[in-house]
């Protein structure tokens, strides 16, 4: 099998090792809680996902930093297809924001955890045939 690119496995949320095994136990775009739910090894190179305990709680960082992004892009894309930025707009912003937090929190769970895996775990690379039997 010839071996996906890392933005691929990024993208379809594959383990960082071995870039063929799931990370989460449900289907990628699920909404169900069921589809959100980590699993412990991948599937197919028995690579332990939680390499500490709490190894999660940095996800919450990338996390926020995600919601930051959205929200003051969803802000500005208001403002420029006409809702002006004043007072009496106040609740439209308010509303606005907190539908997009939302919509993008199944989002922005993954892929918090994927971007902690792929990129800021040191020591953890592609290795071409981990997995193989």
């Amino acid at each position: 099998m010839k071996p996906i690119s890392k933005l691929e496995a990024v993208i379809q949320c594959k383990c960082p090792r071995c870039r063929q095994g799931d990370i989460f136990s449900g289907s990628m775009y699920s909404i169900s809680l069921k589809g959100q739910i980590t699993n412990e090894f991948c599937p197919h190179c028995n690579l332990r996902f939680e390499r500490e305990p709490g190894f999660f709680y940095v996800s919450m960082f990338i996390s926020y930093a995600m919601n930051v992004a959205e929200m003051i892009t969803a802000s500005v894309a208001a403002y420029i297809l006409g809702l002006p930025l004043v007072y009496e707009n106040l609740w439209y912003y308010v509303g606005l924001l907190l539908l997009t937090v939302f919509v993008c929190s199944p989002f922005n769970y993954r892929y918090s955890r994927v971007f902690l895996l792929h990129w800021l775990t040191p020591g953890l690379g592609y290795v071409p045939g981990s997995g193989d039997k």
